[in-house]
């Protein structure tokens, strides 16, 4: 007799993954691209930093997200190499999760490019969670000329697997009772929580397969792994019990900035702060939230990451506090080093007061602000910039959000801690492929 599949349910859990998304939207909009080696992330084959999206004809030669650009370039020298647009990313992101949302109320969005939806109770309007996948896929594709793949399973962990298996334009559906035989010829580390070191291990056990581990007597896993073997486990056999819901408010708001050349200039590394300031209150005052705690990330030319956080006078969404803030915990950090990298986050967020509440002066600000981002929201968030940081070639910094959980690393790991130095350094490999 077989393991046990999960317990009893219906196929009603989707996957929705966006088609190498960046390199997609790029590809629509500029029909010269489309068959062509494109990579997001930089100007070039020289830039720092790493490749963000790579379209499916660039990973023919072996090019994958997270890996830098340089190796990129030696990988695909006739790649043709983008900056990311993060506002232009994340428009078409939201255009996608409302017509999710039209097939369900019960979505919860995991990146900018991904989401999971729970389409119990939808049938009755939109048929079998087959065919409501179907529904999305076509819906994404007409209305905004992109591709998605989809998995529909009982459970997140098989949906997921599933819409990863066909890309790009898939869909796979798992049956209840069918997730064990599905899983069982698939390598480990298509599990969550089975990265390299845990593979590795599993390896020495003589466990390759998805089918190897499920077959794996717990107690061997439970002696080796803890109470993580009886997880691995449940995984191999397709029982994952988290149910699809919104996810928690954002609870930071964070920028960065990796420069092209490694710098010590104190006027360009300040400038960049302020950049960096600026964009995190910007977007707290567009989510109507206040930051109580600055923390900054600053990485030197040996790769040594340190981050630094302190509490605010007062909650704010003001770029000068922040400014401030970021400016007195980083200097100690670059003083005598040439600089990477450079990060600004907001944290220990709270709702704002009524405007009436605010000082005088505070007001005043306000109110300029408010006039700022209106002509912002009308004509680009390069409508007003301030005069320090004009013609100096800082990008917008792209929005990241750290409240996903396919997003969580770097400063996002350390907001609980006073302080924290860690060590890091360029991957030269695959490190995973976030954007589809």
């Amino acid at each position: 007799m077989g393991p046990a599949g999960p317990p009893h349910r219906r196929a009603t859990i989707l996957h929705v993954d966006l088609d190498a998304f960046f390199a997609a939207v790029e590809q629509r909009d500029r029909p010269e691209l489309r068959g062509k080696p494109v990579i997001v992330g930089g100007g070039g084959p020289d830039d720092r930093g790493v490749v963000s999206t790579a379209s499916y004809e660039a990973r023919r030669f072996g090019v994958r997200s997270a890996m830098p650009l340089r190796t990129a370039g030696r990988l695909c020298p006739q790649g043709i190499f983008l900056p990311v647009d993060g506002a232009k990313y994340q428009a078409e992101s939201r255009r996608v999760m409302t017509i999710l949302r039209r097939f369900t109320s019960r979505v919860e969005q995991v990146s900018i490019d991904e989401a999971f939806l729970d389409v119990a109770g939808s049938e009755a309007l939109f048929g079998s969670p087959e065919e409501i996948a179907r529904r999305i896929k076509s819906a994404i594709h007409d209305e905004t000329g992109l591709t998605a793949s989809v998995g529909v399973a009982t459970s997140k962990l098989v949906a997921k697997i599933g819409s990863d298996l066909r890309k790009p334009d898939g869909l796979v559906v798992v049956p209840a009772g069918e997730e064990a035989a599905f899983l069982a010829p698939l390598p480990v580390s298509r599990l969550w929580g089975v990265g390299p070191a845990t593979s590795s291990a599993l390896a020495e056990l003589g466990v390759r397969t998805i089918g190897d581990l499920a077959a794996t007597p717990p107690d061997a896993l439970e002696r080796r792994f803890g109470r993580h073997g009886a997880e691995l486990i449940d995984r191999a056999r397709g029982i994952d019990g988290d149910p699809v819901h919104e996810p928690d408010a954002v609870k930071t708001v964070g920028h960065e900035h990796t420069f092209d050349r490694d710098t010590s200039d104190p006027e360009e590394l300040e400038r960049t702060l302020l950049g960096l300031s600026d964009g995190v209150a910007w977007r707290l005052r567009g989510m109507g939230r206040r930051a109580g705690t600055v923390v900054v990330k600053v990485r030197d030319s040996a790769f040594r990451t340190v981050t630094r956080q302190a509490p605010l006078a007062e909650p704010t969404d003001l770029a000068e506090p922040i400014f401030q803030a970021a400016l007195r915990l980083a200097r100690p950090e670059m003083r005598g080093k040439r600089i990477r990298l450079l990060g600004v986050t907001g944290t220990h967020l709270d709702e704002p007061d009524q405007l009436g509440l605010f000082g005088a002066e505070e007001d005043r600000r306000h109110r300029a602000m408010e006039a700022a981002d209106a002509l912002k929201r009308k004509y680009g968030d390069r409508a007003v910039i301030r005069a320090r940081l004009l013609d100096r070639g800082l990008p917008a910094p792209f929005e990241r959000d750290p409240s996903s959980p396919l997003a969580r690393r770097g400063v996002d790991e350390t907001l609980d801690e006073p302080e924290r130095v860690t060590r890091e350094r360029e991957p030269d490999a695959e490190a995973g492929d976030l954007d589809g």
